[in-house]
């Protein structure tokens, strides 16, 4: 099974994510090939993660332009829901065959639901789950995290520093284009091209007021 990313820099030149030595001034293309595991999955996490919780398992693709994703694409096979977003106001799903607008309106009006990673929970992000009131939180894997705050299934994803990206790229794109928010935990714009492309801890918002 191969377990390579690969991404697309100004130059149209293909190479692999981790033989990477710089970045593109102009844009970058993250996407995944259909038939592989995450490269990060496969360096950090445990494959089980994957196997075990493979409903959350999804492709993602992103461009980046100027530092910031512009275009996000993810799909959820085993939940056959499509993600995907181009510009504000212009982020959609495609479920069982229709086509719904993305808008962060919230959906669990008696709850403010916060996603987690499979992993155990920081004390940092516990913190930060404190300060927004959360009631609720949820176990959850993968880029679909960004998606479900899109949708209105939940309001607020905090993470500290992990991941690559690539990892999160696309949902990014998503869920700013549906009206959330990424920031790192100073509430400063999330940029990529970093270093080694390692992640900042990172601040999902589906509403700044997140009990509305």
């Amino acid at each position: 099974m191969s377990t390579d990313y690969f991404s697309l820099e100004g130059d149209i030149e293909i190479k692999k994510i981790k033989e990477y030595s710089r970045v593109s001034k102009n844009y970058l293309l993250f996407f995944q090939t259909i038939y592989t595991l995450t490269y990060f999955a496969t360096e950090t996490l445990q494959l089980s993660d994957y196997i075990n919780k493979k409903e959350e398992y999804t492709l993602n693709a992103a461009l980046i332009i100027n530092l910031k994703p512009v275009i996000g694409i993810i799909y959820a096979p085993a939940k056959e829901r499509l993600f995907y977003s181009y510009g504000k106001n212009l982020a959609f799903e495609i479920n069982k065959g229709k086509k719904i607008i993305l808008n962060c309106q919230k959906k669990n009006v008696n709850e403010i639901i916060g996603l987690e990673n499979s992993r155990a929970t920081p004390l940092e992000v516990e913190k930060i789950y404190k300060k927004y009131k959360v009631t609720k939180t949820l176990k959850m894997s993968s880029s679909l995290k960004f998606c479900t705050l899109a949708a209105g299934e939940a309001d607020i994803y905090a993470a500290n520093a992990r991941a690559y990206e690539w990892d999160i790229a696309a949902g990014h794109a998503i869920l700013e284009h549906s009206g959330g928010n990424v920031t790192n935990h100073k509430s400063e714009s999330f940029l990529y091209g970093k270093n080694k492309y390692k992640n900042l801890p990172l601040l999902a918002l589906r509403s700044t007021l997140v009990n509305k």
